[in-house]
């Protein structure tokens, strides 16, 4: 769909461009409570997240979680959440996001093997259906809205 741009942005949708690393994974930059960081837009990963060592990159007040972690090559995971920060991507913003908190090592170690930058985390589902996502993979942009 060729006009799906104009579409999008009459429905009041933001634009906001990624790459594909190396590995296939859709990178982003976004900003948490004002600071910058490197994600990973994860559709399959329920809820957004940073590693440990971010807590206190992004300033976050990170309190205990019942809630164990799994993703690709890790389960049960400890985590810890973060309540109320502001998410800020591309021109796209919330202020009321919960992140969870736990060990990235496994993920950045599998980047770091084929030669592709460490992420501060991910973008979730969370996010992706606050916003409405839509992904066009063809022309690298995600639209938030």
């Amino acid at each position: 769909m060729k006009d799906l741009h104009e579409v999008l942005k009459k429905e009041k949708y933001k634009k906001i461009t990624f790459k594909v690393s190396k590995t296939q994974h859709l990178l982003i930059k976004a900003t948490i409570n004002g600071i910058s960081g490197n994600f990973i837009l994860d559709t399959g990963a329920s809820n957004s997240c940073v590693g440990f060592n971010s807590i206190e990159k992004f300033n976050l007040k990170a309190g205990k979680s019942k809630t164990k972690a799994a993703g690709a090559g890790a389960t049960g995971m400890t985590t810890q959440i973060a309540k109320n920060n502001t998410l800020k991507i591309g021109r796209w913003k919330t202020e009321a996001l919960h992140l969870v908190i736990f060990d990235m090592t496994h993920v950045n170690e599998a980047l770091t093997q084929y030669k592709a930058k460490p992420v501060d985390g991910i973008i979730g589902a969370d996010i992706l259906l606050e916003g409405k996502g839509i992904i066009d993979y063809f022309n690298h942009c995600l639209y938030l809205k």
